[in-house]
C-alpha cells in the first residue's frame, strides 16, 4: 500500500512540474510580452508546490516504508526517487521559489540585454544567478569543489576534476587539426548556405525530414519558433521542439535535427516509468548524444543527402540550384571558426564548450568578476578560434543558460559528442545498422538506441548505461579518429599529417 501511495505523490509531484514545464514553454513560443511578472509568480508557485510535496514528511515516510522491493521497476524507482529527495530535502522551498523568480526575471533581463547589445542590463542578474548557484552548492554539499554539486544536477557522479583533463586531451588532440583545416582552405561553396530560402519552406522541410528519417510525428509532437531552440515534453506522447530561422538556412534544419534527437530520446522512455522520476534522460550527456547524433553523425552525413536531396530541391530550388548531394555535403560540413556556439561546425564546436566551462568556474571562485566576464569572454575566443567578437550580443549574452540558472551545464554538450560517436560504432556492429545507415534508414538504429539507451530513461546511472551500451567506459578516442577521417577526406588532407 505504501508503494502505491507513493506512485501517486509521484505523479502529482510530475504533473505540477509539467504544469510548469508547460507555463515556460508558452512563455518562450507564444506569451505575450506584458505577462512576463505574473507569469514568473505562477512558475514560482508551482515548482514550490511541488517542492514542498515532494520533501514533506510523508513523503519520507513512504519511501523509508517501502523498503527493497524485488521488483525491478518498483526497485529503480525508488532508487532514483531517494536520490532525488536526499538532494530535494537539502533545498529549503523558500530558496525553490526565490530561485524560479530570479530565473524569470533574469530571462527577460537577458532578451533585453541580447536585443540591445547591453550587458549591463543582464549583469546585476547574472551576479544574482552565480549567488543562488554557489548558495544552492553549499546547501547539496560537495566534496571537492562547489561546481561538482551544480555539475551532478546534469551528469550524475560526474565531477570537474574528471571533465578538466578530458577537455585537455580532447583540446590537444583536435586544436592541431583545426589549425590543418584553416590553413587549407575552402572545401567547397558557402554562399549556397545563405542562398535564398524562405522561412516557412525551411521549417516544413526541416519537420517533414524530422517524420520521415528520425521518427517525429505530429501525432505527439508540434514544432515552434523561439529565440533559442530547445526540446521540452509533458509526457512521452506531448513533445514540444522550437527552431528559430536565419538568412543562414542550416540554423533551422540542424536545430530542429537537433531537438528531435532530444525528443526522440524522450519518446523512447518506457511507459513503465511514466509520471515518476525515472521517465527522463539517463543524463544530459546521454541526452546531448542522442541530438548530436540526429544532427551530426547522420543529418550531415554523404548518405543522408544523397536520400533528401531531391526533397531539399522541391522545398527550396533556389538554394540546390547547379548542386549535387556530394557538393551539399562538403559546404554543410564547413569548418569555420565562427562566433555562435550552436552554429559552429563539428571541430569547432567543442572549444565553444571548453570557453563556458572554464569561465563558470573562474566565475564561481570568484578569479572573474561578472564586470570582466564580456573581455575574458572575448580573450578566451581570441585563443582558441582566432576570433573577436565585435559585440556582446554575438559574444558572452548569445546564450540562454546562465539566464536559465544552469550553470554546470555546458559540459554535458562535448559529453554528448563523445558518446554519440561511441555509440552509433556500437550499433553499427550490427550488420543491419550499418548496411541502414548507409542509406540514411535509420529504422533499425532508432530501434536499437531504444533497446539499448532510450527505455532506461534514468533507472541506470550514465556510467553504467554507456558501458552497457557500448562495452567500454566512455572515451574521446572514437569521436577524435572520428573528425580525423571525415574531415581530413573533405580537406583532402592526409592522414594524421
Amino acid at each position: 500500500m505504501s508503494m502505491e501511495e507513493l506512485r501517486r505523490r509521484l505523479a502529482q509531484v510530475s504533473d505540477l512540474g509539467a504544469a510548469a514545464g508547460l507555463l515556460s514553454w508558452d512563455q518562450e513560443t507564444h506569451m505575450p510580452e506584458e505577462g512576463a511578472r505574473v507569469r514568473g509568480l505562477q512558475m514560482a508557485t508551482l515548482e514550490g508546490l511541488a517542492h514542498e510535496l515532494f520533501t514533506d514528511a510523508r513523503t519520507a515516510e513512504l519511501l523509508e516504508r517501502a523498503g527493497d522491493p524485488s521488483d525491478e521497476t518498483e526497485a529503480a524507482i525508488l532508487r532514483v526517487t531517494r536520490r532525488d529527495h536526499a538532494k530535494a530535502t537539502r533545498l529549503p522551498t523558500e530558496f525553490v521559489e526565490e530561485a524560479a523568480r530570479a530565473r524569470n526575471e533574469a530571462h527577460h533581463a537577458w532578451l533585453d540585454a541580447r536585443q540591445n547589445d547591453h550587458f549591463a542590463t543582464f549583469a546585476p542578474h547574472l551576479e544574482k544567478m552565480l549567488d543562488l548557484a554557489r548558495r544552492q552548492a553549499d546547501l547539496l554539499g560537495y566534496e571537492e569543489h562547489p561546481y561538482d554539486a551544480l555539475l551532478d544536477e546534469y551528469e550524475p557522479g560526474m565531477r570537474a576534476s574528471q571533465v578538466e583533463p578530458v577537455f585537455a586531451d580532447l583540446r590537444g588532440r583536435t586544436l592541431p587539426l583545426l589549425r590543418r583545416i584553416v590553413a587549407a582552405g575552402n572545401a567547397a561553396d558557402y554562399g549556397v548556405l545563405t542562398r535564398p530560402f524562405a522561412p516557412e519552406a525551411q521549417k516544413a522541410f526541416a519537420w517533414r525530414v524530422a517524420g520521415e528519417a528520425f521518427g517525429l510525428k505530429p501525432e505527439f509532437a508540434r514544432q515552434d519558433e523561439s529565440a533559442h531552440p530547445f526540446q521540452t515534453n509533458f509526457s512521452r506522447d506531448d513533445l514540444r521542439i522550437t527552431t528559430r530561422v536565419e538568412a543562414y538556412w542550416p540554423a533551422c534544419l540542424f536545430g530542429t535535427w537537433h531537438e528531435t534527437g532530444h525528443a526522440m530520446y524522450e519518446r523512447g522512455v518506457s511507459e513503465r516509468w511514466e509520471r515518476t522520476p525515472v521517465s527522463a534522460g539517463a543524463s544530459l550527456g546521454v541526452h546531448e548524444s542522442q541530438s548530436r547524433m540526429f544532427e551530426n553523425l547522420l543529418a550531415r552525413s554523404l548518405p543522408f543527402w544523397e536520400r533528401y536531396f531531391p526533397l531539399l530541391a522541391e522545398a527550396a530550388p533556389e538554394v540546390t540550384a547547379g548542386l549535387d548531394p556530394q557538393t551539399l555535403y562538403r559546404a554543410v560540413n564547413r569548418v569555420n571558426p565562427s562566433l555562435i556556439r550552436v552554429e559552429a561546425d563539428e571541430v569547432t564546436y567543442n572549444f565553444h564548450v571548453m570557453l563556458r566551462f572554464e569561465l563558470e568556474l573562474a566565475l564561481l571562485e570568484g578569479r572573474l568578476g561578472v564586470n570582466e566576464l564580456p573581455e575574458a569572454w572575448n580573450a578566451k575566443m581570441g585563443e582558441y578560434l582566432g576570433l573577436t567578437p565585435p559585440d556582446d550580443a554575438r559574444g558572452v549574452l548569445q546564450d540562454i543558460h546562465w539566464s536559465a540558472g544552469l550553470i554546470g551545464y555546458f559540459p554535458t554538450y562535448t559529453l554528448g559528442n563523445l558518446l554519440s560517436v561511441q555509440l552509433l560504432e556500437a550499433a553499427k556492429k550490427d550488420p543491419a545498422i550499418a548496411a541502414g545507415v548507409e542509406r540514411a534508414e535509420y529504422g533499425p538504429l532508432l530501434a536499437w538506441l531504444v533497446e539499448n539507451v532510450h527505455q532506461h530513461g534514468r533507472s541506470l546511472p550514465p556510467a553504467e548505461l554507456i558501458e552497457r551500451a557500448t562495452g567500454r567506459p566512455l572515451t574521446a578516442d572514437p569521436y577524435v579518429a572520428y573528425l580525423h577521417e571525415k574531415y581530413e577526406g573533405i580537406y583532402g588532407l592526409k592522414a594524421g599529417v
